[in-house]
């Protein structure tokens, strides 16, 4: 992909000073007796890629859902950009957060699903538009203007007026990386992006998700079984294993020299 295309990195993300963007203390999931976060404690600073690795079930994907409020965690307690996601402070005290706080703080946050989860009654044009005008309260003008910047750079730009059903799964992939753009988040969530596409699909959307990576500073936080691709745009990795990150480093440390034997028995399953 031409970077001419990409956004500017102060569009995308207009905060990026290295800041601390998201921090995790002491969080803790259960799904009844099964504990998929222990007390996790977990910093990702503003502008850097960061991507979880580790086996089906070792916690990666439940921080994306907590971060999503998806889910609600235990115990701990989460802030995105310096605010508390499902709290607030109240006479000196943290309590549950209201409905209107938590979407607030939600709307740093961007997030590409595994499923497309498009709007199937929409076409591409009013599905990349749809939250930023209703969310957001962006006029409908300047949202579309955007949007088709957006579709342009994920290389759709003949399909905006296509329904989605009109699109294979790769460029439904993109139209959905395009939505999650256009609300400008802080930070970009990926899980497992390419893992419901057919294999010959998966490259080119990679490659859109490289060359927003490679030129733009949004925060992004990623899980995925494509090694390659993480190595290619992380920052940093982190190796989960039973609800604990056991591993952390530039990926040329973890992926060539990982030091847990956890982590080399993983990576030599999946490369």
């Amino acid at each position: 992909m031409s970077s001419e295309n990409s956004l500017s990195k102060e569009d995308q993300n207009p905060a990026v000073d290295g800041s601390e963007l998201i921090r995790f203390d002491s969080v803790t999931k259960r799904f009844g007796s099964n504990v998929v976060l222990d007390e996790m404690d977990f910093t990702v600073s503003s502008g850097k890629h960061v991507t979880l690795i580790g086996p089906s079930g070792s916690g990666k994907t439940t921080i994306l859902r907590l971060l999503m409020t998806l889910l609600k965690p235990d115990d701990g307690t989460i802030k995105v950009a310096g605010d508390y996601l499902t709290h607030e402070e109240r006479g000196g005290q943290l309590v549950p957060a209201s409905e209107n706080h938590v979407r607030e703080v939600r709307k740093k946050i961007g997030m590409i699903f595994q499923q497309f989860n498009l709007f199937p009654n929409m076409r591409v044009l009013r599905n990349v538009t749809e939250a930023p005008v209703h969310v957001l309260g962006v006029p409908k003008e300047q949202a579309e203007e955007r949007a088709l910047e957006l579709l342009e750079m994920v290389g759709l730009s003949e399909h905006v007026n296509k329904y989605p059903t009109q699109l294979s799964g790769g460029q439904q992939q993109r139209v959905a990386i395009a939505r999650a753009l256009a609300m400008k988040p802080q930070v970009l969530l990926m899980d497992e992006v390419t893992s419901a596409l057919d294999p010959e699909l998966v490259a080119g959307v990679l490659d859109v998700l490289r060359d927003i990576a490679h030129t733009t500073d949004i925060t992004m936080l990623c899980v995925t079984h494509e090694m390659n691709f993480a190595r290619d745009i992380s920052d940093d990795v982190l190796m989960f294993d039973a609800g604990r990150v056991i591993e952390s480093g530039a990926p040329e440390k973890i992926f060539s020299d990982p030091e847990h034997e956890r982590t080399r028995e993983f990576l030599s399953a999946v490369l």
